[in-house]
């Protein structure tokens, strides 16, 4: 497995690691959709550092190292035995060397009181959902859509119909062993 480190967000590093995490959202959509895209939220900005800003209030952030060099984030939060996968999100350089996974692996480790994860993607990050399903073992258990909008996020209709019009998928990953999702 890939040699990573997580360290907790320094304050110092925290506008490198937003302008970071919004550089690997957008290489996402522009790999996607090119120039066309519509997906942004602001300033072309597929995820705004408002969204990103308040992850890192009120989650866990940390910095994914690799031999002493920033390659990525992740954002958590944790309730009890529930998880939350807030943010995740390595480097375009470094896309396809193991990363992603080792920084997840390490997430759960950091946790092991957590009984069942759950994260969010839109319906277009294919790479995304290849990740969290046949890599990290994630079960896709709700597709949330202009007729379904997320019931625990107000601001979820509004957000499908401006920004994600097709739709985003809810991920869990139950850590019990037990494969059927309820």
């Amino acid at each position: 497995m890939t040699n990573i480190e997580l360290l907790p967000l320094e304050q110092s590093d925290r506008e490198q690691f937003i302008k970071d995490n919004q550089e690997a959202f957008n290489y996402g959509a522009l790999e996607e959709f090119g120039r066309r895209d519509d997906h942004f939220e602001e300033e072309e900005q597929i995820i705004s550092r408002v969204t990103i800003e308040n992850s890192i209030n009120g989650g866990e952030a940390y910095r994914i190292m690799q031999d002493g060099q920033p390659v990525g984030g992740v954002i958590i939060k944790v309730d009890g035995d529930r998880g939350n996968l807030e943010i995740l999100f390595v480097s375009p350089r470094v896309h396809s060397k193991g990363i992603g996974y080792a920084a997840w692996c390490a997430v759960e480790s950091l946790h092991p009181e957590v009984t069942v994860w759950e994260t969010v993607t839109p319906y277009f990050e294919k790479r995304n959902i290849h990740f969290y399903v046949n890599r990290c073992g994630f079960h896709i258990v709700e597709f949330y859509n202009s007729h379904h909008p997320d019931p625990n996020d107000p601001d979820s209709a509004e957000q499908l119909d401006e920004q994600f019009p097709e739709g985003m998928f809810r991920f869990e990953k139950r850590m019990d062993g037990d494969e059927e999702l309820k």
